[in-house]
């Protein structure tokens, strides 16, 4: 193998991304990707692919691969110029370089990239650039199959649901009698009577337990993303089971909901008290959680937020007011087997993208400083 020290700026060139305010967007497939990655989506693209884009602003080492055309926001710096260099290599090399940086500033408030250009770090020959992204795509592959996966399953539960519990065509409803628009064996009553709000849940402060940040949630997942273990007992109280909603603003509009199946037997978490804890008493976890993610539900949520602009939150009470159905017996133990399963695979597939980003991680800076051969 053959090796340089190179600056970054004769490697690749950076680029300041372009302001695209929300109201300025048109309906289209062209990713909008800003620091934290594909935010939107516009019907414009600014760059072409393949791009490789890192944030301006926070901790340094996010950087992600578009296959396609995309705009980068003005948060974010995007390849101009590879210079000759293999793009996905140049998306690897500088996490790998920017992960680097970071481990001596935690946070940085804003990246001049005139400053980052004159970063130096050892390259490789092209040969040797095409095989070690090789190396690391195997890995990303892997994590962006099973998350696909993860995504269809639930979107598979919730159409199911939406399907037996909303249009109401759940199987033998062509021969149930309805009365009064229940069908027979159906209750329909409000939310707080099917599910406990926020329950009260003991929780013993001398030991650590599993903590959740707002940040641990996605607006797309089931899957809480990472918890971590910390002592004390304030914030919301969750169990297995459990589903968390978003009370403040924009996290509930943008989607934060999540399922909690983490914990260990009759463990106890804690997390946020941005959560609204929702367990479920007169039906299933699985049902509580994709009624949480249904539209009305959580219009009802967000009408009825109060407080100062930016830091509004949820009325605990718009739940007495919000109606929901208790299905029959029969039909939500039939759901409940299905979703049970479903989710029992997410959490697997889960598990394993975590264990693969952990491998993909030890060989990032080995395969870059060029300790494993390729």
């Amino acid at each position: 193998m053959n090796w340089h020290t190179r600056r970054l700026g004769d490697v690749l060139t950076l680029k300041r991304g372009h302001d695209l305010p929300g109201d300025q967007r048109v309906a289209g497939d062209v990713p909008v990707v800003s620091s934290s990655g594909i935010t939107g989506f516009h019907n414009e693209a600014k760059a072409q692919a393949p791009g490789v884009v890192t944030g301006r602003y926070g901790t340094l080492g996010e950087v992600f691969f578009l296959e396609q055309d995309y705009w980068p926001l003005n948060t974010a710096l995007y390849v101009v110029d590879f210079k000759g260099n293999h793009p996905k290599f140049v998306a690897y090399f500088l996490k790998n370089l920017l992960q680097n940086q970071q481990s001596d500033k935690a946070a940085v408030p804003g990246v001049n990239r005139n400053v980052l250009h004159e970063m130096k770090a050892p390259v490789p020959d092209p040969n040797t650039q095409e095989n070690i992204a090789n190396i690391l795509s195997t890995y990303d592959d892997l994590i962006e199959n099973n998350r696909r996966r993860m995504d269809l399953l639930e979107d598979a539960v919730r159409l199911l649901y939406r399907e037996w519990f909303i249009r109401l065509r759940f199987p033998g409803h062509e021969h149930t009698s309805v009365a009064d628009g229940i069908p027979e064996g159906w209750r329909r009553v409000p939310t707080s009577e099917a599910i406990a709000i926020a329950p009260p849940t003991f929780l013993s402060d001398e030991d650590e337990h599993w903590y959740v940040e707002m940040s641990d949630l996605v607006a797309d997942s089931m899957v809480i993303q990472n918890a971590v273990k910390k002592s004390g007992r304030s914030g919301s109280k969750f169990r297995n089971g459990d589903t968390l909603l978003a009370r403040i603003t924009p996290c509930l509009e943008n989607g934060k909901t999540a399922f909690v199946d983490f914990l260990d037997g009759g463990d106890v978490g804690r997390g946020s008290t941005e959560f609204i804890v929702l367990r479920p008493e007169h039906v299933s976890p699985p049902f509580a959680y994709c009624l949480a993610r249904t539209y009305h539900f959580r219009e009802n949520a967000i009408k009825s937020m109060i407080g100062a602009s930016g830091r509004q939150r949820v009325q605990e009470s718009c739940f007495d007011k919000f109606m929901v159905w208790i299905p029959a017996r029969t039909i939500l133990d039939v759901f409940s087997e299905y979703a049970d399963a479903a989710f029992g695979q997410i959490r697997r597939l889960h598990a394993q993208n975590k264990k693969l980003r952990v491998a993909r991680d030890l060989l990032l800076p080995r395969l870059m400083n060029g300790e494993i051969a390729v």
